[in-house]
């Protein structure tokens, strides 16, 4: 039987990178990757040009790769940036840079009610998520944000997710923008509900960011894109912990560490504990899916920043050196150690602001505990990513990410106390997440074979 083959494709900031997927045993055939060939950078007049030096290389590596199908995910040209437009910056706009983070967006600005919006255009979002108002509750404050973005001169894409009770009449107000109404990302107080501004996020995404980019003269490129790769790998991780049905069980609990040269990134898929949600102290409430990105923690742009905010004073010269020339790489230990070093304070605090901590504190209610952030303490599954980890020398998961998980966190931080600790080496997450819409099985198996327990096909009746 003709092998069914897939070429998923991840056309990143810097890199782009491409995986040859034998979509019934579930496993990564070839890998490949060239440097991104942006329009106007370094001679490139389209972004498919990078693309098709990766696809040549799968192709030497296995001929078939030549009639395999494409799946794209694109952070390119700047990724997905989002605005967020909401009645209180602590409250529902709060909330929205939160969908906005978990859609795969970065997050470029955060306005209340009474904010000026003159700088809008200036951040050049390329969406901008307009939240207020709970379902039943106050609904002046989407129909007033709506006015504003039209006051403002806004013209681009809008997706409206506040009080269902304004929909029509900010529809009304929205008519000459492109824009997407969906759910209330807070129906009730103490509720955030992201999934249905997470789909309309996608949407505007796919059909009005990705051609506006001008990244490619191709239609190709717009075909073969299904999303913004960070919403690709959370579908990734979502998969790795939930599994696909009863038949094929998730892994449990799962947080992914991706260490970048500019931002590091963590996406968590937890199982919330609704006896515990008294204990929470946030304005907007956990979830159960939730992505932070840390845009002062990475390995070149950010390394400054990261060796600033650990306190490695000790290494401020190389690190400022690494910053000044992104594309350093180490050729001696002395190097790899110092990459190390930045890469471990990276994971820590990255993990520390997504997690939050615990702790005593005197109330009128006497001494009680409460907490901030995300609870990862039960996480089964802790998944390394990025360049220092992938190519990194042996034991270098241990060394970089170890020191970040066990049970004698101080602080009271909710770091992994117990997890197993695998290293992504093959970028698999973001053929996983491509995957796992319209071959859940494929994405199932190579979701399996990155945590070190692949699943037997035929067993499966595959």
């Amino acid at each position: 039987m003709t092998a069914r083959l897939a070429v998923c494709v991840d056309f990143g900031s810097t890199f782009t990178k491409a995986s040859l997927v034998d979509l019934d045993a579930g496993r990564i055939l070839a890998s490949a990757s060239h440097p991104t060939t942006i329009p106007g950078l370094a001679g490139a007049v389209d972004v498919l040009e990078g693309y098709d030096a990766c696809r040549a290389a799968l192709e030497a590596a296995d001929p078939r790769a030549a009639a395999a199908s494409v799946l794209a995910c694109s952070s390119a040209g700047g990724g997905l940036r989002i605005a967020v437009l909401g009645n209180e910056e602590l409250v529902t706009a709060e909330a929205g840079r939160r969908v906005a983070l978990s859609s795969g967006g970065k997050v470029v600005g955060v306005f209340g009610r009474d904010s000026d919006l003159s700088p809008l255009a200036g951040l050049a979002p390329d969406v901008v998520l307009l939240t207020g108002g709970t379902d039943g509750g106050n609904a002046a404050s989407l129909v007033a944000g709506a006015h504003a973005l039209v006051d403002a001169g806004w013209t681009g894409p809008v997706v409206v997710a506040g009080s269902v009770d304004a929909r029509d009449e900010v529809a009304a107000i929205l008519a000459g923008l492109p824009h997407v109404v969906a759910e209330n990302v807070v129906p009730r107080i103490g509720v955030l509900a992201p999934e249905s501004a997470r789909l309309a996020i996608r949407e505007m995404f796919l059909e009005h960011v990705i051609g506006g980019k001008h990244l490619s003269a191709s239609d190709d490129f717009r075909a073969m894109v299904r999303g913004a790769t960070p919403d690709v790998v959370l579908a990734g991780v979502e998969l790795l912990a939930r599994g696909v049905d009863e038949d094929h069980p998730g892994l449990g609990d799962v947080a992914v560490v991706d260490v970048g040269g500019a931002t590091t990134d963590v996406h968590s898929v937890v199982a919330l504990d609704p006896e515990e949600a008294g204990l929470s102290r946030e304005v907007v409430a956990v979830t159960p899916v939730t992505r932070t990105v840390e845009g002062d923690l990475g390995m070149r742009w950010s390394a400054l920043s990261t060796a600033e905010a650990a306190g490695l004073d000790d290494l401020l010269d190389q690190a400022r050196a690494r910053h000044d020339d992104p594309g350093f790489l180490p050729d001696d230990e002395a190097g790899a150690d110092v990459d190390e070093a930045i890469a471990r304070a990276a994971v820590d605090l990255a993990l520390r602001r997504h997690a939050g901590r615990s702790r005593v504190v005197v109330s009128p209610e006497g001494r009680v505990l409460e907490r901030t952030g995300k609870d990862l303490r039960e996480v089964d599954l802790l998944v390394g990513s990025g360049g220092v980890l992938r190519n990194g020398r042996p034991g270098v998961a241990e060394r970089v990410l170890g020191p970040s998980v066990g049970p004698d966190q101080e602080g009271g931080w909710q770091l992994p106390r117990a997890p197993r600790v695998v290293v992504d080496h093959d970028y698999a997450l973001c053929a996983i997440g491509l995957l796992a819409g319209s071959e859940p099985q494929a994405a199932y198996r190579l979701a399996h074979g990155l945590a070190g327990r692949l699943p037997d096909p035929a067993a499966e009746g595959a």
